[in-house]
């Protein structure tokens, strides 16, 4: 005998049963379009992240893939930093980094690139969460000041002077913002310091690549 499909609904839970295969139905099509928008967004990811890398290296300063150049070297805290490399006609003449340092909000992530002797070919603010109008001046579309790192050293200026100038340092700070300006030195410094320490591992042709996206 055939039921009627309204005693089917109530003899075998149909709604559950129908709500837990929509899900599955669902959840497989979310499955199969990740799958195919992947590629995509790692494209779109690998190209942002050239770009970055470019904008703190002069015009023309590099001609390999910095993205297939890279190497990961432990920090003084054990965290990996990934360095890519630069090269002209196959050697090596700088490199680009993460370096960071706790602002007013949260972490500042800055991006520097220096030649093999260390001196900073540009610098530019990655990510930060500093306060819109104030804090925010450390972005090179807002202000020239991050572009004060370009030239410098650790020895160049003296130690004692990597700091801003209401610590008697040579860098500016912000009025009513000390904090941010503070830390991106800070960040700076330490990130030529991690240069210093690992130059000869960054600028030989070791075999030990990291990815950088």
């Amino acid at each position: 005998m055939t039921l009627p499909l309204a005693e089917w609904r109530t003899r075998f839970a149909y709604q559950p049963l129908s709500l837990g295969f929509a899900a599955l139905v669902t959840s497989a099509a979310l499955t199969f379009a990740n799958q195919l928008t992947k590629p995509g967004i790692q494209a779109a990811e690998e190209r942002d992240l050239q770009t970055s890398l470019e904008e703190v290296l002069p015009a023309g300063y590099a001609d390999n893939s910095l993205l297939k150049d890279a190497v990961t070297i432990p920090d003084a805290a054990g965290q990996d930093v990934i360095v890519y490399r630069t090269r002209k006609a196959g050697s090596v003449n700088g490199a680009v980094f993460r370096t960071s340092a706790r602002g007013y909000a949260g972490h500042i992530v800055v991006l520097i690139g220096v030649d093999t002797q260390g001196t900073i070919l540009g610098a530019r603010v990655i990510k930060h969460q500093e306060t819109p109008g104030l804090g925010d001046k450390i972005e090179a579309t807002k202000t020239g000041w991050i572009r004060g790192f370009e030239g410098k050293s650790l020895s160049s200026p003296p130690a004692e002077k990597w700091a801003v100038k209401k610590d008697g340092g040579v860098f500016d700070q912000f009025a009513g913002a000390t904090i941010t300006p503070r830390a991106v030195v800070k960040a700076v410094k330490e990130g030529l310091a991690f240069y210093a320490s690992h130059r000869d591992e960054i600028v030989s042709d070791g075999k030990r690549q990291g990815s950088g996206v």
